[in-house]
């Protein structure tokens, strides 16, 4: 199965980050680079690709750095995906937007592989073209909370065990 590039990963943590300072200032590629743990000579290769396409804006000078260039509540997984490593389909001939007949395809018409293929594309375009990046930063920030209040009441027990 065909798994996400580094370049994807990267570039959705590069997208998380800015998503969390959306409306604010612009954020350098250095100092995104150091806090996501992100190569900088590959992440403003990412950027680069990525302003080309619309996603991000750049501002030279003072103040200067990397941004959206609309809400994180618009921008979707599946979008993302798509503009970095291409079609999420696993196979050619499953994929909507670069279909291509396979070639030891005798009969794409009843090709058993590509009718399951389809619908691993579908289910997986129905995920990713409905989360956005907002939707992921505040799954996340869930998560991180409920791990800050189960330390703190890890604490807590540990603590009480202390006064008894």
């Amino acid at each position: 199965m065909r798994s996400l590039s580094k370049k994807t990963q990267y570039g959705l943590r590069a997208l998380y980050a800015l998503s969390r300072v959306y409306g604010g200032k612009p954020k350098l590629i250095a100092s995104l680079a150091e806090e996501e743990a992100i190569p900088k000579k590959f992440l403003e290769q990412i950027l680069l690709q990525l302003k080309t396409k619309g996603l991000v804006e750049s501002k030279k000078g003072k103040g200067g750095g990397y941004s959206l260039s609309r809400p994180p509540i618009e921008i979707t997984l599946g979008l993302v995906i798509r503009m970095i490593d291409g079609p999420l389909a696993t196979m050619p001939c499953a994929s909507e937007t670069a279909f291509k007949k396979c070639e030891e395809c005798v009969d794409v018409r009843f090709c058993e592989t590509r009718i399951v293929m389809r619908e691993v594309r579908d289910a997986t375009a129905a995920i990713l073209d409905n989360t956005t990046l907002h939707d992921v930063c505040v799954r996340m920030d869930a998560a991180r909370e409920l791990g800050r209040q189960a330390k703190s009441d890890e604490y807590d027990a540990d603590a009480r065990m202390y006064y008894i």
